[in-house]
């Protein structure tokens, strides 16, 4: 699964390019799209993972000298960062590079740049403090991310810079990825791919030591931005796997953050690979969504055996046809294998309204017809940006050595867990990554004003995930939303209360009430329609039946 990413450059000049579709994800694409070639699909199904303003009383005598202050950061910005554009977000922003040390234990060796865009708060009042947004993946660029993270925290931007880092190794800071090569994704064999002579290839075209693209450097730089632009404060934000990088940061320079912000939650404790159960949850849930909801089970009674079925038939040899490609219109072979369709589906989840497409494309796979599952695989194959180099770094250094032999067991009873650990474990015997020290995987402990928040219904990191991450954190609040995927910031109210902590600089009073509202998008019946073909049928012959008479409505 190693997903390219498509490198968006920033526009430095002053004529504004056309909106176009953005990849705002990290709700959205966090949840790491794959496409299964370098690295095989069998590795990456793995992660989408596979993430205050202190209240302080301003005395007359210094309200110059907080002005000044103010002053000399917002020049600070001016000074050290170009105008730009980035994809999705019609403003004109600020962009800029720390150059840092690739080896900060060599800090005359080799040197990477670490890219930065900061969207400008619109009331511009609060000169000294800015929301760091980091993405998750790992992998993903939070510049490419820039639109989703401008829709979902516009009303802190109200009064807050926005600031988005690509970490090491990913968007223009030191990519770390390979070409997809010249075979189509839909006519890839993922499921016999060679994961260690791939593996090989790639590291063989990366120009970097990619021993040096972990968390903890990642830290160092993102630490390295806010001195360069002179922010006092942080507010952070992080994602799914950027919830790791966020509570990194707590960790290490508490002193810079002011309030933090975890969705979709991956503990210090817990290594990512864990993920494979959580999966299982997801599809758990998925089926057992659809037989307690009326009309769904009605329409679909045997979802469950019927994946089963689907899933054996294709682990017995995959399902080749021609198709016409979802992308480019053109007629190309399809290669329906059992990874594809489980991570066609798995993606699926992490999106209430794709989510909702999902038994009825099950059901018509299992009478032969992979169209469905095609569409839903499509948009698997407009990846979410991942640079899979990077991510390999993060996994294989942070993850691997914590697999202990009980989740070995548990992954060889679950067809995601056991192709991921293989995947993994091939692709880390050739980056050989030093593992970190074990002080690493400790809780955090600390007492910075943290929202928590979880989706009941995430497939990748569910709310059990967040009260572990809760054990040593003293002034932290955990929400879970009933109805919400991963990502419930973008999903709910939860950008509201974002905001609100923000503003106030305390979890004290936020109450999360907001979040139990039914958001839950009806599961469709057929091709287009949430209703029963005979129902939709009984409507249109009314309709017709109408307009003959002359009958109005």
């Amino acid at each position: 699964m190693i997903d390219s990413m498509t490198h968006r450059k920033l526009s430095q000049t002053t004529q504004r390019p056309s909106p176009t579709r953005q990849l705002h994800g990290t709700a959205n694409t966090t949840l790491a799209t794959w496409r299964t070639h370098i690295l095989g699909s069998r590795i990456l199904s793995i992660s989408a993972l596979m993430l205050a303003m202190a209240s302080t009383a301003t005395w007359a005598s210094d309200v110059k000298s907080q002005q000044t202050q103010a002053a000399d950061i917002a020049s600070n910005i001016a000074n050290n960062t170009d105008t730009c554009y980035v994809e999705g977000v019609s403003d004109r922003l600020n962009c800029g590079f720390v150059t840092v040390p690739e080896n900060p234990n060599k800090p005359d060796g080799k040197q990477i740049q670490v890219h930065y865009v900061v969207l400008p708060a619109v009331k511009n009042v609060n000169h000294e403090e800015a929301l760091l947004a980091i993405a998750g993946g790992p992998g993903q660029s939070a510049i490419d991310n820039a639109a989703g993270f401008d829709a979902m925290l516009s009303k802190v931007r109200q009064q807050r810079d926005i600031l988005l880092i690509d970490q090491r190794g990913t968007g223009r800071s030191n990519l770390l990825t390979c070409d997809e090569g010249a075979q189509s994704p839909l006519s890839f064999d993922d499921d016999n791919a060679d994961t260690l002579a791939e593996t090989q290839k790639c590291l063989a075209k990366i120009d970097a030591d990619v021993t040096q693209y972990g968390s903890l450097n990642a830290i160092k730089d993102f630490e390295a931005v806010r001195q360069h632009l002179g922010y006092k404060k942080l507010h952070v934000y992080g994602i799914s796997y950027g919830t790791r990088m966020a509570q990194l940061y707590m960790r290490l320079y508490p002193a810079h953050l002011a309030t933090v912000t975890l969705d979709g939650i991956v503990p210090m404790q817990q290594s990512v690979l864990e993920i494979g159960a959580s999966i299982d949850r997801g599809f758990d849930l998925l089926f057992k969504d659809c037989q307690e909801t009326a009309a769904c089970h009605t329409q679909f009674p045997e979802l469950k055996a019927e994946f089963d079925q689907v899933a054996a038939s294709l682990a017995k040899a995959p399902v080749m046809e021609n198709v016409y490609d979802p992308v480019t219109g053109e007629k190309t072979m399809l290669t329906m294998t059992r990874g594809k369709f489980y991570g066609s589906i798995r993606m699926a989840l992490y999106q209430a309204n794709v989510r909702a497409l999902v038994p009825h494309a099950i059901h018509q796979a299992a009478k032969h017809n992979f169209q469905p599952i095609l569409g839903l695989y499509s948009l698997t194959i407009d990846n979410a940006g991942m640079a899979m180099g990077m991510h390999a770094s993060v996994v294989c250094g942070e993850d691997m050595h914590r697999i202990t032999p009980a989740m070995r067991e548990q992954a060889q009873h679950s067809f995601m867990g056991k192709t991921m650990l293989e995947g993994l474990e091939a692709t880390c015997e050739v980056w050989k990554v030093p593992a970190v020290d074990d002080s690493f995987s400790e809780p955090i402990s600390s007492d910075i004003p943290t929202l928590l928040l979880s989706g009941e219904i995430d497939p990748a990191t569910p709310p059990s995930w967040g009260e572990l991450a809760m054990e040593k954190l003293t002034n932290a609040k955990h929400f879970v939303a009933p109805y919400a995927t991963h990502g419930v910031a973008y999903q709910s109210c939860a950008n509201n209360l974002i905001a609100d902590l923000v503003r106030s600089g305390s979890v004290k009073d936020l109450d999360g009430e907001c979040l139990k509202k039914d958001v839950r998008r009806s599961f469709y019946l057929n091709a287009s329609s949430v209703e029963p073909l005979d129902a939709t049928s009984t409507k249109t012959t009314t309709t017709d039946d109408n307009a003959s008479t002359g009958a109005k409505e």
